[in-house]
């Protein structure tokens, strides 16, 4: 079967494209379980750290998140340069994902940015605290096989950076968009390295 094709049964098979129609089916479980338990538990909408935490400028809250997410990349990318281990993790993600067109990984980087971060920081952090928070992020993208268990300690790192924001800035703009800069920008290059390797 042809890459990009789908089974006579309209399966998945290993080597073609994840359907957007299963991504955005996840990531708006996820979003709607953050929005329904945060408004439960708090009565406050999970993009807010709290109803009368002061909000930094938006100007400022969207230069963070841009910034943030700028260093994320380009700190994976130095790893993937000068580490053999940041190489393997490339190749392997790289194989992993498969094709994927720009308007895909942008697809897949707002939705996995909006609905993590309502996730794990607007619904969870508030109710647990940062650092247990970080690492069930951590946790959730541990893959157990040797070349992908460093990408759990990357995520780690960047969803430290990703509560630190959310509690400096007062809701999920700045660490939405710093997620979902990591993700377009990562994801494409991923799947432009696989197409070339």
């Amino acid at each position: 079967m042809a890459p990009g094709k789908s089974s006579p049964h309209g399966e998945w098979q290993r080597g073609q494209p994840i359907p957007v129609r299963w991504v955005l089916i996840f990531y708006g479980l996820l979003g709607g379980a953050a929005l329904v338990w945060r408004l439960w538990a708090d009565g406050v909408a999970p993009w807010r750290t709290s109803p009368d935490a002061p909000l930094t400028p938006l100007w400022l809250r969207l230069g963070l998140g841009v910034a943030a997410g700028l260093a994320l990349v380009a700190a994976s990318r130095l790893a993937t340069e000068r580490t053999r281990t940041g190489r393997a993790l490339a190749d392997e993600l790289a194989r992993l994902l498969g094709p994927l067109s720009v308007s895909r990984a942008l697809g897949f980087a707002l939705a996995s940015g909006l609905a993590e971060e309502a996730f794990f920081r607007g619904a969870l952090q508030p109710r647990v605290g940062l650092l247990v928070a970080t690492v069930l992020f951590g946790a959730a993208h541990y893959v157990p096989r040797p070349g992908l268990r460093v990408w759990s300690l990357f995520a780690l790192a960047a969803g430290a950076l990703f509560g630190v924001l959310f509690e400096g800035t007062g809701d999920l703009l700045a660490p939405a968009v710093a997620h979902a800069v990591v993700n377009g920008l990562n994801l494409y290059w991923l799947a432009r390295r696989g197409a070339e390797g």
